[in-house]
C-alpha cells in the first residue's frame, strides 16, 4: 500500500534504492519534499484518493532482474490511478511504456525521421525461431548483429554474433537468456568511430548535457549509475558484455563530452515534447561509416557521480529543481 501523505510533496515511484541516494540529497539540498514509493507489489485501493503534489515514475526496465517481478504492473496500475484522479505525474503511463519496449521506442525515434539500427522482433522464440530469424536478418550485414530483449537495461540478452552460427551454437548451449517479455530483438551492429557511445541527458525536456561512455571498457552495459560499477559478489569493477578492456578499482568509463552541439538534439527535444518524456538519457552511437545512429531511450535515467560533479548543472539538482517548480504551480 502507498504511504499516506496529506501535505504536498514531490513523490517518486521507484524499485531499487540503491539508485536514490544522488536524488534524496538534491531534492533536500533543493528544500523540496520528497516522498520514496517502492513499488514491488502490494494493495492498491483504486477508491481513494492520491496523495496531493507531483508524481514522478523511476520504473526501470530491468527491475525484474533483481527479483522484482511485479513491479512493471505495479506501476502501471499507481499511474493509471493517478492520472485519472488528475494529479500531475513525470513520464507517467503513456511514458512508462517506452521504457518498457525497446520496440517501443525504436519505432517512435523512427516515425520522428531518427536514424536507429536495422533491427527486427522476434516474439516467443528463443530456439529455432530466434535462429531461422536471423539468418534471413544478417544477409548483407558486414559487422554482424547483436541480439537484445525488447525489455532491457543493463545490457539484458545483448550479445554481439559475426555469424548465424555463432548464434545458433549460442542457443544449443542455452546461452541466452530468455527476455521476460517474451521479445527478442535482432540488430545490426554499429561499429562506433572511436570506441564510445554519447548519452544526451534532458530534464524538463531540455538539454542538460552529454557525457561519453567507452564501450572497449563498458560493453554493452553502460549503466553509469555508481551502483553499478562494482560487483557486490566480489568488489571488482564488473565486466560487462561486449567489453574487451577489464577495468581497474579507480577507472571510469563514462566523462562529459564537452562541447556537443549536434543538430540532432533539438530533433531529440522535439521527439521527447511529442512522446510527453521530461526525464530522460538518449544514447547514440556516431558510427564508422558516418551514420548518427539512436538506439536507446531511458526515462528513469542515472547519472554518473563525477561527471555530473564536472558539469554545468547537475542532473539531480536539476530534477528537483524542475518537480518543485511544479509542485509550487499546484498553489
Amino acid at each position: 500500500m502507498l504511504s499516506r501523505v496529506s501535505t504536498p510533496a514531490v513523490h517518486v515511484l521507484h524499485e531499487n534504492p540503491e539508485w536514490m541516494p544522488p536524488f534524496v540529497a538534491a531534492f533536500a539540498a533543493e528544500g523540496v519534499p520528497l516522498v520514496e514509493h517502492e513499488l514491488t507489489g502490494g494493495v492498491l485501493d483504486l477508491a481513494e484518493q492520491p496523495a496531493p503534489g507531483v508524481w514522478w515514475s523511476r520504473m526501470s526496465a530491468s527491475s525484474h532482474t533483481r527479483g522484482h517481478l511485479a513491479s512493471s504492473a505495479h506501476t502501471r496500475a499507481v499511474l493509471s490511478w493517478l492520472e485519472a484522479a488528475g494529479r500531475r505525474t513525470v513520464n507517467g503511463r503513456a511514458v512508462l511504456e517506452l521504457e518498457l519496449s525497446k520496440v517501443a521506442q525504436l519505432t517512435a525515434l523512427a516515425a520522428a525521421g531518427i536514424d536507429v539500427p536495422r533491427t527486427v522482433a522476434v516474439v516467443g522464440g528463443a530456439g529455432r525461431e530466434l535462429v531461422a530469424a536471423a539468418r534471413a536478418f544478417a544477409t548483407g550485414l558486414g559487422d554482424g548483429f547483436v541480439t537484445k530483449h525488447s525489455q532491457g537495461g543493463k545490457g539484458l540478452g545483448v550479445a554481439r554474433f559475426e555469424t548465424v552460427d555463432e548464434l545458433e551454437q549460442a542457443v544449443a548451449e542455452g546461452g541466452l537468456e530468455e527476455p521476460v517479455d517474451g521479445v527478442w530483438l535482432l540488430q545490426e551492429y554499429v561499429r562506433p568511430a572511436d570506441a564510445s557511445i554519447t548519452r544526451a541527458e534532458f530534464v524538463g525536456g531540455e538539454f542538460l548535457y552529454a557525457v561519453r561512455a567507452d564501450t572497449a571498457k563498458g560493453g554493452f552495459q553502460l549503466c553509469p549509475a555508481d551502483a553499478c560499477a562494482i560487483d557486490p559478489a566480489t568488489g571488482r569493477p564488473v565486466l560487462p558484455p561486449g567489453a574487451t578492456v577489464q577495468q581497474e578499482v579507480g577507472d571510469t568509463i563514462f566523462s562529459l563530452r564537452e562541447g556537443f552541439e549536434h543538430p540532432v538534439l533539438q530533433r531529440y527535444e522535439r521527439f521527447l515534447e511529442a512522446a510527453g518524456v521530461e526525464v530522460a538519457g538518449v544514447e547514440l552511437i556516431e558510427s564508422a561509416d558516418g551514420r548518427l545512429v539512436t538506439y536507446d531511450v531511458n526515462t528513469n535515467t542515472n547519472y554518473n557521480a563525477a561527471v555530473d560533479a564536472a558539469a554545468p548543472r547537475s542532473g539531480p539538482r536539476e530534477i528537483a529543481r524542475y518537480l518543485g517548480r511544479l509542485l509550487a504551480e499546484q498553489g
